[in-house]
């Protein structure tokens, strides 16, 4: 069996984490690491959560806004560093390791994934990238109801926010000759779900088997 890092990226609220979870619980020998969970840590006795990036905008004094200029320059890629890092030094330990993050930016930076392809053979390991499709109109009522203070100015300003936001599929990954360097998974509804995990599965596990 080949390593393999699997990225399951999209915009926000376009269901990765529900996704990678029940994707990692398929699949055997497998770390599973979440970005917002790194982040993020419980102190007191209360067990209160606590985002490390929300720190920093209290000790720089900026308003916490992860759509800010102030965040893409001075935390966002820190963050996406850090994951990495401990997701290659897992791969030293387990055949498969996963990752649920946007990776937005990242999977449309040819240069990016060329040179994370290069540090991963270097492991023995291989590349794979899902892309969680999903409705900006679907995305939009997700993050009403899941009401998280990460969405307040996305939903108050939510056609600027579109306008950033790419939910453009990462055509430049894909590749004919290897399905899992791009996986759709779309993922409007439960119908849509179940069908996209079936063929996921099946993608990745032919592929470790090669």
């Amino acid at each position: 069996m080949d390593k393999k890092l699997i990225l399951v990226t999209s915009p926000p609220a376009c269901g990765k984490t529900y996704v990678a979870k029940a994707l990692a619980h398929e699949l055997q020998h497998i770390v599973y690491l979440d970005k917002d969970t790194l982040i993020s840590m419980m102190v007191g006795r209360d067990l209160t959560k606590i985002v490390l990036s929300k720190q920093i905008f209290k000790v720089a004094g900026q308003p916490y806004d992860r759509s800010s200029a102030f965040f893409q320059a001075n935390i966002r890629d820190y963050e996406y560093d850090c994951v990495l890092a401990l997701a290659m030094e897992a791969l030293d330990y387990d055949d498969i390791v996963l990752i649920n993050a946007p990776f937005t930016q990242e999977v449309r930076d040819n240069a990016f994934i060329a040179n994370l392809k290069a540090k991963l053979a270097e492991k023995g390991a291989t590349l794979a990238v899902i892309w969680v499709e999903t409705s900006p109109e679907v995305v939009h009522q997700r993050m009403i109801d899941r009401n998280s203070d990460r969405d307040t100015w996305k939903l108050a300003h939510w056609d600027e926010y579109l306008r950033r936001c790419n939910f453009a599929i990462p055509e430049n990954l894909a590749d004919p000759q290897h399905k899992d360097n791009l996986i759709l998974f779309q993922n409007n509804n439960d119908d849509e779900f179940d069908a996209s995990m079936k063929r996921c599965v099946a993608i990745l596990e032919e592929s470790l088997e090669d």
